[in-house]
């Protein structure tokens, strides 16, 4: 029907697209990238843009989009805008965009990501995270018992804490 908003995913589903948008947005951090936090202002993102689309048809999930920065964007909105599709900056933006896309897929599926590209034409660039990691899975970068015990120390010798 005309008018009608769009069906929404369901709790559960929206809640694990989230749980993968947030490890996404912790490796590619975890990775040296710029990462957009959620609800910045648009003209001020630059890097990784992590977003969840909560409609419930094959437009819907987890997507990655690259932002460079303001002034190449502006460059290249403005080429296109005037139709200007020889400009040096559309070019370049478009390049920019392909190599972070591919940059980012390798990334995300060498920490255990399926990651696609979006095949939307509303995102040209973008990625779609199909899904993270098992949950059991630690993050190569997370803090390891290793590194929490003293250096020789074993456990059974560590003093109590209620010792002095």
């Amino acid at each position: 029907m005309a008018g009608q908003m769009p069906k929404r995913v369901d709790a559960r589903t929206l809640s694990r697209w989230e749980r993968v948008a947030s490890a996404a947005r912790n490796e590619l951090a975890a990775a040296g990238l710029p990462v957009v936090v959620p609800s910045l202002a648009p003209k001020l993102a630059v890097g990784a843009d992590v977003t969840i689309d909560p409609i419930d048809d094959t437009a819907g999930g987890v997507f990655i989009e690259w932002h460079a920065s303001p002034r190449l964007t502006d460059c290249a909105v403005t080429a296109l805008r005037h139709k200007r599709t020889d400009d040096p900056a559309l070019r370049y933006n478009g390049a920019v965009q392909e190599a972070m896309a591919k940059a980012v897929a390798v990334i995300l599926k060498a920490a255990g990501f399926s990651v696609q590209d979006a095949e939307d034409e509303y995102r040209p660039f973008a990625l779609k995270v199909a899904a993270g990691p098992r949950d059991d899975v630690s993050p190569s970068w997370a803090t390891r018992d290793d590194e929490l015990a003293l250096p020789g120390w074993t456990p059974a010798q560590r003093p109590h804490p209620n010792q002095g």
